[in-house]
């Protein structure tokens, strides 16, 4: 059986162990959600390209489903990895949706490393995905694809609007702990963090606060999953004073809760016209990653290409993300 194929079968099996599991332990994984899915405290994940968004079949790059490259990625990827192979595919969403399954960013990244993924689609890596790689003999080859803030929210009734750089940085270093010390309420500050190696506290350390300056959390305050760190900022004992952090994608298409709002940093909110023209302060993106000695004509080269290219660049607009601006 070829290498490839071998892959797709392992890739479908674990599709069908994963659903199994699901179903006999009630879905209680943090990071894998139904497709559709509401929250106690108020989110929504929606997890996939929403049901009206339509993806243009690629004129450039055609690759039929049994020869797609096998894929992994990060939960706040899942939408993009749909919209290309749709678009790449010449197929429906819907249809395409069964060749894709992400196992969240640390995941991702082992898988590739270790063969079991082409391409994955996701956060930046991690200190450890890094030495994983090198033990393993393996070079990475990173390629920055869509435009993302990296993004600081708070309860929806919290005064307080803006915070600058260094206020949030003293704040995850612990030397502001009550929001009174940058203009907001008597209330202390709860900062939620997220586990190490997952995406967003990778981004965190790379793009705020490195992790040998960072104020230690108590295991309480580390969220499991992206959304579960929304809820809580929403819902910490009916109180204003939490706060986190995670990607503008995740929070305003994915994991959507109308009980928290984004800071402005340095005056500037987060939005697609501050994020594409990279005004926003805090700057990342999402990256697609595949092992240095992939071939340059193998499929998963021509697709990398194709998500380079104007084409491609279209399709992650289409399926909500914000194109490679001045930061390509």
């Amino acid at each position: 059986m070829k290498g490839l194929q071998w892959k797709r079968l392992a890739a479908v099996c674990a599709a069908a162990a994963l659903m199994t599991a699901m179903l006999f332990t009630g879905c209680d994984q943090q990071e894998v959600k139904d497709d559709k899915e509401q929250s106690q405290g108020g989110g929504y994940q929606r997890g996939e390209i929403a049901e009206n968004v339509e993806i243009s079949p690629a004129k450039n790059l055609q690759i039929a489903p049994e020869d797609y490259p096998v894929v992994d990625g990060s939960t706040a990827t899942i939408p993009l990895s749909e919209g290309f192979a749709a678009s790449v595919m010449q197929t429906t969403v819907e249809e395409a949706r069964q060749y894709i399954l992400h196992n969240t960013t640390h995941d991702a990244y082992i898988n590739l490393v270790d063969g079991k993924a082409d391409i994955i689609f996701v956060t930046s890596p991690s200190q450890e995905e890094l030495d994983y790689a090198r033990e393993q003999g393996v070079t990475l080859q990173v390629f920055p694809i869509v435009n993302e803030g990296f993004i600081f929210l708070t309860a929806a009734e919290n005064p307080v609007n803006d915070l600058s750089f260094q206020q949030i940085q003293d704040i995850y270093r612990g030397k502001i702990t009550n929001w009174k010390e940058v203009g907001g309420s008597d209330t202390e500050i709860i900062a939620y963090q997220r586990p190490t190696n997952s995406g967003s506290q990778t981004g965190m350390y790379d793009l705020v606060v490195p992790e040998n300056e960072i104020a230690k959390a108590p295991t309480e305050m580390r969220m499991q999953g992206m959304g579960d760190l929304v809820e809580a900022v929403a819902d910490y004992e009916n109180s204003p004073g939490a706060m986190g952090y995670s990607y503008y994608y995740y929070v305003t298409d994915m994991w959507i809760n109308e009980g928290v709002k984004l800071l402005s940093v340095d005056g500037v909110k987060p939005t697609p016209a501050t994020i594409s023209d990279v005004t926003y302060p805090i700057m990342t993106h999402y990256y697609a990653v595949i092992r240095g000695d992939e071939p340059e004509d193998s499929n998963t080269s021509k697709l990398l290409s194709w998500i380079l290219s104007d084409e491609g660049q279209s399709v992650a607009k289409q399926a909500g993300y914000i194109p490679m601006g001045k930061g390509k």
